[in-house]
């Protein structure tokens, strides 16, 4: 159903249909901004997210021998940013949004949407936290190999099926809270506020604070003067510190506010009252706002990727030769390299 005008896509009309917040500035202004920075961000954002994404994941692949270890998490990052992509459309267009729905989705169809989107989220979230983790291992005991790019891309592996696993536990509550009249075993699991707990605790907590214990352990080892400080420890340049640290802020600044939305609503659920209607009111506007935001980590992800890794423009300039390349003329120019050499 198509709404009246562009505010209604983001209205402060509370659940029963009253318009309890609509009297307040908030409701006034934002609707209106949210509607075109969410029409800017599919327009733009999305295409260059998707389009660099794919890049990011196909120029490192070509070039697997030269990958190094922040590279495999952030293919990781980019393989999570083209789902997200893909989900975008279906969540800011769709019924996800209190007014504005270009289709409607059945139960099934918002539970699978909605379990991808988890796991994006907590592929993201944890490879930023093991990036951080392993960026501090490869500086501190960098004659371990601990960090290896043979190693991370199998914990990059165990990453994508804890995902899937954590992802389970909370989409049970889901499923639970569609079919609980037709189900006796989910009497006992209809709360979808147990879900959104679990999702904060292990998608949000773990690894925030896992990221935020690397990074301290980062600046006190640039602080001291040790033995370990010295020869191969310094391998990570400085521009890889910084591309760490630009991305890990990035991501949890963007996914911050969708956590505390998900925190809120847990809250106000254990609270056992109703909220005052104005604040009600609001109440969908900041998570829409939130939503926004959580989306847009996967095309502001790889834009930092490209504008500060140094090797990127190489990779893509070796795919890009690689692509416009025929079989036959690049055979007959391997063997021509062949003749030379010997």
């Amino acid at each position: 159903m198509l709404a009246a005008g562009p505010g209604a896509m983001w209205g402060c009309d509370t659940p029963n249909g009253t318009a309890g917040g609509v009297d307040l500035p908030l409701c006034r202004e934002l609707p209106l901004a949210l509607w075109a920075f969410s029409l800017l961000y599919l327009l733009v954002g999305l295409p260059l997210g998707l389009g660099y994404n794919a890049l990011l994941v196909l120029a490192n692949l070509h070039s697997r021998r030269t990958m190094s270890m922040p590279d495999v998490y952030f293919v990781n990052m980019a393989v999570a940013g083209l789902v997200l992509g893909v989900l975008a459309p279906a969540y800011l267009l769709g019924p996800a949004h209190t007014h504005w729905a270009l289709w409607r989705l059945s139960s099934e169809v918002q539970i699978t949407l909605l379990t991808l989107f988890h796991v994006s989220a907590l592929v993201t979230m944890y490879s930023a936290a093991l990036l951080s983790l392993d960026c501090y291992i490869e500086r501190a005991l960098p004659r371990t190999y601990m960090s290896s790019v043979y190693n991370t891309r199998h914990v990059c592996g165990f990453v994508w099926g804890g995902a899937l696993l954590t992802s389970f536990s909370s989409l049970l509550f889901h499923i639970c809270s569609h079919v609980s009249s037709r189900l006796a075993e989910c009497a006992d699991m209809r709360s979808t506020e147990a879900a959104d707990a679990i999702m904060v605790l292990v998608g949000y907590v773990v690894p925030a604070l896992a990221t935020l214990y690397a990074l301290v352990l980062i600046a006190r080892l640039r602080k001291e003067d040790t033995p370990l400080g010295h020869g191969e420890a310094g391998r990570l340049e400085p521009s890889e510190h910084r591309l760490l640290g630009v991305t890990v802020g990035t991501q949890l600044g963007l996914w911050t506010p969708y956590y505390l939305t998900l925190l809120g609503q847990v809250l106000v659920a254990a609270k056992g009252r109703p909220m005052e209607s104005h604040y009600l009111g609001v109440l969908p506007l900041v998570k829409d706002l939130a939503r926004l935001l959580a989306f847009s980590s996967s095309s502001v992800t790889p834009l930092i990727y490209r504008h500060m890794d140094k090797s990127f423009p190489s990779k893509l300039r070796r795919l890009a030769k690689r692509l416009q390349c025929r079989p036959r003329h690049c055979a007959q120019d391997q063997g021509g390299i062949q003749q030379v050499g010997a």
